[in-house]
């Protein structure tokens, strides 16, 4: 299998929206109502947002092919970019999607070392998200990767405040 992780390019943006709402659906629709969902995945990822993220040029995203198939992106986060105000020495990944039907495979490893990779190029001390307190099988990854929570924050899915746990991890240098 040739495994690519390319920077997204505007051509990618409906693709990359497609992504979005397909995996936080796969993710987290049998946990949560089908309006709040439905509420969150129209503002989340609308194409207008979608384009003025892609365009902040504190923000990175990337796809990740397996066989020149979409298997899912990464987004991360730098300055004034960040969902939370943690400083000009942090990275943020807002977000590591992978397809179910890629899970399993490394993947959001690969997205992961990624974004390492970027922190490092960028000089930043740590590397922080937001994973929602009942995703076990995301938080069992973020451990496994180094980060441990550092706080909580809310995260809001439509009408309703959900807790995210926020999990930090140091870059040694």
């Amino acid at each position: 299998m040739t495994i690519e992780i390319r920077s997204c390019a505007y051509e990618d943006l409906a693709q990359l929206r497609q992504i979005g709402i397909e995996t936080f659906r796969e993710t987290f629709l049998e946990q949560n109502s089908p309006e709040q969902m439905a509420a969150y995945l129209e503002t989340a990822f609308n194409p207008e947002r979608l384009e003025r993220e892609w365009s902040n040029p504190d923000s990175e995203i990337y796809l990740i092919y397996a066989d020149g198939e979409a298997a899912g992106y990464l987004k991360v986060n730098a300055g004034n970019a960040q969902t939370e105000r943690m400083g000009e020495e942090s990275l943020e990944i807002e977000r590591i999607y992978v397809r179910q039907k890629f899970h399993k495979r490394g993947f959001g490893k690969q997205l992961m070392d990624k974004a390492m990779e970027i922190a490092s190029a960028r000089l930043k001390k740590k590397v922080w998200l937001g994973v929602w307190e009942m995703n076990d099988g995301a938080i069992a990854f973020y451990q496994k990767q180094e980060f441990v929570q550092t706080g909580t924050h809310v995260f809001q899915l439509g009408d309703e405040a959900q807790t995210d746990l926020v999990m930090t991890r140091t870059i040694a240098r």
